[in-house]
């Protein structure tokens, strides 16, 4: 039983940790959003330098994902209503890397305890418990990707109305928060792209793990045993 529940654990945590994982892709890889002042024609668009707008996007993720930053858009205005819907992104931020590294720190330490067998992580089917949890997480982001594709507009209205219950200021004004012109919603479009091509990517390959060893295992016991040979027969 023990050991049930402690492979149920580290199930759930590595789901948490592949989605947090790659939320924070797009977070805290900048050079994702750098590309794309080029590839949206965000200077064109805006009239502002590269640089203007760099700079205001480096201050709102050091406002989001450092401490102690004061929240600033650079040479762009900002109004207290735009500033207290990213104070509430900061407080997803905060949760997101909370639970990354705690997940993290709890797989950590159960595949320690797994390889000096103080535990035992166990398989059911002949697949291990890696290999639920990316057929888990890569079901659940396929109904997502299918729900957003369907209309987008509608899905991120929808994510709002979820983690943002009763606000209605993640409804930036332009002439207020200029920093909404730089952050167009193709650019969260992209941003949830590249979250599912990471997931995709990650349980891809924990996928194929697990059914490569499996196969191995097969092949292994369905070999015949070596035939003896002269020296053994002397």
């Amino acid at each position: 039983m023990k050991n049930k529940l402690l492979t149920a654990l580290f199930g759930i945590c590595l789901v948490l940790f592949m989605l947090t994982f790659c939320i924070g892709l797009p977070i805290y890889c900048r050079f994702f959003y750098y590309i794309q002042i080029k590839t949206l024609d965000l200077e064109e668009q805006t009239g502002w330098s590269y640089g203007t707008i760099k700079e205001a996007y480096d201050e709102v993720l050091d406002y989001l994902t450092l401490p102690g930053k004061q929240f600033g858009t650079g040479e762009l205005k900002w109004s207290e209503d735009g500033k207290a819907h990213f104070d509430d992104c900061k407080v997803l931020f905060d949760l997101n890397l909370g639970l990354l590294l705690s997940s993290g720190a709890v797989l950590l330490l159960l595949l320690i305890l797994h390889k000096l067998k103080k535990i035992k992580l166990v398989s059911a089917r002949g697949h291990e418990v890696y290999f639920y949890s990316a057929i888990a997480t890569l079901a659940l982001i396929a109904i997502l990707a299918f729900l957003i594709s369907i209309n987008f507009e509608r899905a991120f209205e929808i994510f709002h109305t979820v983690f943002f219950p009763g606000k209605t200021n993640w409804t930036f004004n332009q002439h207020t928060d200029e920093i909404i012109l730089v952050m167009p919603q193709e650019f969260f479009m992209n941003c949830a792209i590249i979250i599912g091509v990471g997931i995709a990517c990650f349980t891809g390959s924990l996928i194929a793990a697990d059914l490569i060893r499996a196969r191995k295992l097969k092949h292994k016991k369905e070999s015949p045993p070596p035939e003896p040979s002269l020296t053994d027969t002397e």
